[in-house]
């Protein structure tokens, strides 16, 4: 049974998730944010089938989250690595193991210790702020089409 594809959907989540939305995928992009290159070393890693990883390799590429460059001689070799919009999901990729953090700690309870590199301060937790600042949450949001209805209505 295919999967049902979001190509066309005015949801912005949906579509993102058409790109990223396996386990797998986003498991290969993080492992790439750790500096993973080479196709062995994801398989080992992770613990993946060859060709699941090659399936969701190619559509990493395919999709211009990674890209595939030649790292040997006569194209034997080959790395992939982070694009512009690859890197792009570092935020989300960091909110998420906060948020696993949070709610699905290890087994042992340690959580990921992420820094800053250049003070070697702990970072702040992802969050969605206004235009000052200030920390949101969802029900200080509202979709900018709400607002609309709710001034037309008014």
């Amino acid at each position: 049974m295919a999967r049902k594809r979001f190509d066309d959907s005015n949801c912005s989540v949906a579509r993102a998730l058409n790109e990223v939305g396996d386990w797998w995928s986003l498991l290969i992009v993080l492992h790439a944010m750790y500096g993973t290159r080479r196709f062995v070393d994801f398989q080992q890693q992770l613990g993946i089938a060859k060709n699941i990883l090659c399936d969701r390799l190619s559509k990493l590429v395919d999709n211009e989250v990674l890209r595939k460059v030649e790292a040997g001689e006569h194209g034997s070799r080959f790395e992939y690595r982070l694009t512009e919009k690859g890197r792009d999901l570092f935020p989300v990729v960091v909110a998420l193991r906060q948020w696993g953090d949070k709610w699905n700690p290890a087994p042992d309870g340690k959580q990921l210790d992420l820094r800053d590199r250049a003070t070697g301060q702990p970072i702040q937790p992802v969050s969605v702020c206004n235009s000052d600042g200030e920390p949101l949450t969802i029900r200080d949001v509202l979709v900018a089409d709400d607002l609309k209805a709710a001034k037309d209505a008014g």
